[in-house]
């Protein structure tokens, strides 16, 4: 099966439009897609959201019913949101999601499936969507595959990311992935991006996945808006010279909402039913991030 941009973009149609007010995934795969949509849809880069607290400025607030949730699933029914998560269970999917451009949804690919979820990053989703080249530059190429570890789900789910570049279809994928299965990827990577990320303060974490020539770990950055903005702008101003995207403006919070996040077993979540679930607890945001667990966040107050 192929996925067909112009489709998507007749069903979500403000994918397309310009002038948006968006939240993002508090980490750098939320930040560099911030730099593409402001830079080719004037988008306002209007908060954050880390799966428990949500950092919101004056124009989410008096924008709420239009945000949209970037990098992202929530299930408040007018939330749109582009995301790559998987949020069907036993082929349940909730109402909520009825306005989420999400290519598991797409596909019709669950829980049950999930050695066949969307492999790249939301980042990559987008520049398929909108047809974009990347920069003729090699460390552009990096900051692209850096997102999501695409570079290392390249060499540990290679028949996956295969599958979904034909989805993907039309697009010069074989350009971007080109020897980033080598040694001499993996060295560059280490020895120029990591570097570069280690130097402004933009890693916070590794991931589990270790490459296969040098055992290198992915680094990860999760930021915190309360005290991060001198990463985050450094880290615009790097997409900005690397891949000519126009850096945002930072928003200027002026609330701050705590919630809860959980996990529970996912068994435990098609013993119930998962619509029944989420009425219950009154869900915000979930997603699925392994076969067996069920991460979810409630909040007691309401974005007012």
């Amino acid at each position: 099966m192929n996925l067909n941009r112009k489709k998507i973009i007749s069903e979500f149609p403000w994918i397309n439009e310009k002038n948006k007010f968006f939240i993002i995934s508090a980490d750098y795969d939320g930040l560099i897609c911030a730099s593409f949509l402001n830079h080719f849809l004037n988008w306002k880069l209007s908060g954050y959201y880390d799966m428990q607290k949500l950092w919101l400025s004056e124009d989410a607030l008096n924008n709420k019913e239009d945000l949209i949730w970037v990098d992202l699933n929530i299930l408040p029914m007018k939330g749109k949101t582009i995301g790559g998560h998987i949020v069907s269970i036993n082929n349940e999917t909730p109402k909520g999601f009825n306005s989420s451009c999400n290519p598991n949804i797409l596909l019709n690919i669950d829980s049950n499936n999930f050695k066949n979820k969307f492999p790249l990053s939301t980042v990559l989703f987008l520049i398929w969507l909108h047809n974009i080249k990347i920069k003729d530059e090699f460390i552009a190429k990096l900051l692209i595959l850096h997102a999501d570890a695409v570079w290392l789900k390249n060499q540990h789910y290679s028949n996956n990311m295969l599958y979904w570049q034909n989805v993907l279809y039309d697009y010069n994928w074989n350009d971007l992935f080109y020897n980033v299965y080598t040694k001499t990827f993996e060295k560059k990577i280490d020895q120029i991006l990591y570097s570069e990320m280690k130097e402004i303060g933009a890693i916070s974490n590794r991931s589990k996945l270790q490459s296969k020539f040098l055992n290198i770990q992915s680094k990860e950055y999760i930021c915190n808006p309360d005290w991060d903005d001198d990463i985050i702008l450094k880290l615009f101003n790097i997409f900005g010279n690397h891949l000519g995207w126009t850096p945002p403006t930072l928003p200027f919070i002026t609330k701050k909402i705590i919630g809860k996040r959980e996990k529970v077993y996912l068994s435990e979540i098609k013993k119930i039913g998962l619509n029944k679930f989420i009425k219950k607890n009154k869900i915000f945001s979930y997603a699925v991030p392994s076969p067996r667990i069920f991460n979810y966040t409630t909040f007691k107050e309401t974005i007012k």
